[in-house]
């Protein structure tokens, strides 16, 4: 039996990439999958719902149950009605694992408007809309006397949590998210719902381009390894585990957030002139970026 067994899980973005490997990881510990993935490009344009179809007969052909849907979770009335999809077909909703994402990387800058607001439409609306449709069928659970053990789990970045250039759309949504995670776990605790996020580091189409890597790295980043600690985290063996983010992902380990800090105190002063003194004191005590020294982490 499957750690997930008879649970209902949906992934969103679950058409390729690690998505897809999370989605396959959920069936496979005997979960029911709801496969969504709109099947854009991975800088979000067009729309193809084969990618998600294969997944789920790659699931079936397993033994699995598993359905698709081609919502644009983005869009509100469409993330609920893949929250309803779940539940009229497979009889509730156990897991939500927000994964869709897109990339439209540029200098600052260089940066559109447009670059901007779907970058963050996609990861921000599109984690905050069926975070919210799924949470209120789970309200309504727990007030009918039917708590439910429910997961959601978010995906961040290092380029959110470290800070990446080229990549101020993207980061500033996946910090977002990691805050998100951490509000949502506190508001949903109550009613049972554990509320988690990652930093996958993944080889996938949406890291092509950004270095070349091979042999055991390359292994590393394969996504079975994120796919893993995915499905324990949607598992009932994971119900105390919340508010938590994993800075890290992969083959090489899971690294715990160990949160945002307050660090060195510099003594505070009404005049401008005194400032810098205690300031560039307590600036060489502390770490910077988390304690990442240097200017870029190459890793969305």
């Amino acid at each position: 039996m499957g750690i997930c067994e008879g649970r209902v899980a949906i992934v969103t973005g679950a058409g390729r990439g690690v998505g897809r490997a999370y989605a396959l990881k959920l069936a496979q510990e005997g979960a029911k999958v709801v496969v969504n993935d709109l099947g854009s490009s991975a800088a979000g344009d067009g729309a193809d719902l084969s990618p998600a179809q294969q997944v789920v007969e790659e699931i079936r052909k397993a033994g699995g149950e598993a359905i698709v849907n081609g919502a644009d979770i983005s869009d509100w009335a469409q993330a609920q009605a893949m929250v309803q999809q779940a539940i009229d077909t497979f009889g509730g909703l156990d897991i939500l694992v927000n994964n869709a994402g897109i990339l439209r990387d540029r200098m600052m800058v260089n940066m559109s408007e447009d670059d901007w607001d779907l970058v963050i439409r996609v990861h921000l609306k599109g984690t905050f809309a069926p975070c919210h449709h799924a949470a209120n069928y789970w309200r309504l659970e727990s007030k009918a006397g039917r708590q439910r053990d429910a997961r959601i789990i978010n995906t961040s970045s290092g380029s959110g949590l470290f800070g990446n250039i080229g990549q101020a759309n993207y980061g500033a949504a996946k910090a977002g998210i990691a805050s998100f995670t951490l509000i949502t776990a506190r508001e949903l605790s109550r009613i049972g719902v554990t509320v988690n996020a990652l930093a996958p580091r993944a080889q996938t189409r949406m890291t092509e381009g950004l270095r070349e890597v091979s042999g055991e790295m390359l292994e590393r980043r394969d996504p079975e390894w994120i796919a893993a600690l995915v499905a324990f985290l949607a598992s009932p063996a994971a119900s105390d585990i919340t508010g938590r983010i994993f800075a890290e992902a992969w083959g090489f380990g899971y690294t715990v957030g160990d949160g945002w800090k307050h660090g060195p105190r510099a003594a505070a002063s009404r005049d401008a002139k005194e400032v810098e003194g205690p300031l560039r004191h307590a600036l060489a005590a502390a770490g910077y970026n988390a304690g990442i020294e240097r200017d870029t982490f190459v890793n969305p």
